[in-house]
């Protein structure tokens, strides 16, 4: 005669092993999303440190030139 309990945790481990596969598919295919993110971003990081050096020397142009005006 066959143990009810251990049919049981049987099935529930079965249940388990399958919800962790479907996870670690699914944070599989959510890593691959994140490094396209990145991927993506790189490009609008580059262009933030342009835009930030770019700031910096007018800044240090107008300052060494005495051409900066006080904000209105």
């Amino acid at each position: 005669m066959e143990n009810p309990h251990e049919q049981v945790q049987n099935a529930l481990l079965a249940r388990i092993i399958t919800n962790v596969e479907k996870l670690n598919e699914a944070i599989i295919v959510l890593n691959r999303v994140l490094q396209d993110v990145n991927r993506e971003n790189m490009n609008v990081e580059l262009l933030s440190q342009m835009w930030e050096n770019y700031q910096r020397n007018v800044l240090f142009n107008l300052e060494s030139t005495d051409s900066l005006e006080k904000p209105v």
